[in-house]
């Protein structure tokens, strides 16, 4: 991945780097011929399909309808049913325990090619959990999180039943959110049910048509989708890249809106804490600087970040030594390093108050559940220390050597990851689409969970499997994880690393995205 970025030392108070090593060539040849072989095969299996020669299992237009405008994608279904199909198993598996640092898998069989699948009634024990987002390790059934969210229930049980703005609001959301802006270090906070939906439903209550969003190239579908419903004007700037992005502002003060040329009523900048995918960090000292030379406005998401970065577990915010205060609009979920669910918006008072009349998730969506809340507020205190004990800033130390271990031991195996040193989402390339399947199988076999991808999720040449670090991981499950004695692929001559990270091919330069230096 080349890019050309801005270095700004003396926007950093430490060193910050990342390195993304470009596709060796031959990998590269070599993946798009196994996707082009797996593409023949696709259109010979849809001959021996459409003369009924092979079953089709997929949904397709009914003849009668063949004349009207197609429901279905022709092309998205091709890939599902000669692509995905193949490597569906590597996906939604059913858990039946905690899913915790260990978890226990449903074992599940299929009898007619991944197209449907049969429990078998036995259940695969202790599986090192290397997928979840469980960064801090409060994913748990004991403790004192546990025990908090019990005694919730039995007070105020499991469901509201109502909207925040009708019957739905109880004295635990309230504390929740006063707790949630004193943890940010912001004025006032709002949480929401949803993740997912404080994304996509708040930023069209934020802008709107005659309004100007900049996004990240490697924003999250829920960023691309609530910049999309505020019908403002959107332009895409390259994943990291100042340059870009300036160029973007520059452009966007100096000829306005199209056809009328009139100012922008707003220029939202949006970016992510921590990308999910590329295991990168954004540049926030640099973004901040820009944003506040052409008087923009900054969306920040730390869905991945928040209790995940930082001394004190508060982001990238925390981490980088910035002023909340700098950001205008910090966004969070509470779906990972909390245990929980929901998502949350900090900021100034003005821009919460506006919220609660005027986000679509705010009017229509039912109050999170009160155990789910109190998740958040034991885990909350317990990460900020108010609990009394160390066990919040021992999580976060133990989440930070696991993740500078594990990162190190991949990098001397010689296998090509991506992202920040510092980031506990872990990107480790796997290139072929024959190997992501391999891969997700064989590392179950040895009762490891793994979260593979490829694309659309990814570029074509790009798919990998993604390990997600947590504080709750010991350094016996991590070297577990690494390479064992045994091969990967028992039938290869050569050992799985060797196999997986390309030895033997010339490696271009690796690039290096550094700043503060």
């Amino acid at each position: 991945m080349n890019q050309n970025v801005t270095h700004n030392p003396s926007l950093y108070k430490k060193p910050f780097a990342e390195s993304f090593e470009e596709t060796p060539l031959l990998v590269a040849v070599l993946t798009y011929m196994g996707y082009g072989i797996l593409t023949i095969f696709g259109y010979l299996r849809d001959f021996l399909r459409h003369w009924n020669i092979e079953k089709c299992q997929v949904a397709r237009e009914r003849e009668e309808q063949k004349d009207f405008v197609p429901l279905y994608q022709d092309f998205e279904n091709f890939y599902t049913r000669n692509l995905y199909m193949r490597i569906r198993d590597n996906w939604n598996r059913p858990i039946c325990s905690v899913p915790g640092a260990k978890m226990d898998l449903v074992e599940r069989v299929s009898h007619d090619y991944n197209w449907t699948f049969e429990h078998t009634g036995k259940v695969v024990k202790e599986v090192i959990n290397m997928g979840s987002y469980n960064y801090l390790g409060f994913a748990e059934n004991v403790g004192a999180c546990a025990d908090a969210a019990i005694e919730s229930t039995k007070k105020y049980g499991v469901g509201v039943g109502s909207t925040r703005c009708e019957l739905g609001n109880l004295d635990i959301h309230e504390e929740m959110e006063q707790l949630v802006a004193r943890f940010l270090g912001v004025e006032s906070s709002m949480a929401f049910g949803m993740g997912f939906a404080t994304n996509s439903m708040n930023i069209p209550a934020l802008t709107g048509k005659g309004c100007l969003i900049l996004s990240d190239e490697l924003n999250h579908a829920s960023l691309v989708l609530g910049a999309r419903l505020s019908a403002s004007t959107i332009r895409v700037f390259k994943h990291n890249n100042m340059q870009s992005l300036e160029k973007l502002l520059r452009d966007a003060i100096v000829h306005g809106q199209p056809r009328t040329h009139r100012p922008w009523k707003k220029i939202l900048i949006v970016v992510e804490g921590i990308y999910s995918m590329e295991g990168s960090i954004v540049r926030l000292p640099e973004v901040i600087a820009l944003k506040k030379r052409y008087k923009a406005y900054l969306y920040l998401d730390e869905a991945h970040s928040i209790g995940a970065l930082g001394p004190n577990g508060r982001g990238v915010v925390d981490y980088f030594g910035l002023d909340p205060k700098d950001v205008d609009i910090m966004m969070g979920t509470f779906t990972k390093s909390f245990g929980a669910a929901g998502g949350y918006i900090g900021g100034k008072k003005e821009l919460i108050d506006y919220l609660r009349n005027h986000s679509h998730s705010a009017l229509y969506a039912t109050s999170m559940s009160p155990p789910v809340a109190q998740q958040i507020i034991t885990s909350m205190k317990i990460i900020m220390g108010e609990d009394g004990t160390t066990l919040g800033a021992d999580r976060l130390r133990q989440l930070s050597e696991n993740t500078t271990y594990f990162r190190r031991k991949l990098r001397e195996m010689g296998f090509i990851i991506y992202g920040n040193d510092d980031s506990p989402v872990v990107p480790m390339m796997l290139y072929m689409p024959a190997k992501i399947g391999a891969f997700g199988r064989e590392m179950l076999k040895r009762n490891i969970g793994t979260v593979v991808v490829g694309f659309p999720a990814t570029p074509i040449i790009e798919s990998r499997a993604r390990f997600c670090i947590s504080a709750a991981h010991t350094r016996e499950m991590l070297n577990t994880v690494k390479r064992s004695e045994e091969p990967l692929f028992p039938s290869l001559e050569k050992p799985a690393p060797r196999y997986f990270s390309n030895h033997g091919i010339r490696r271009k330069k690796k690039k290096k995205r550094s700043g503060g230096r």
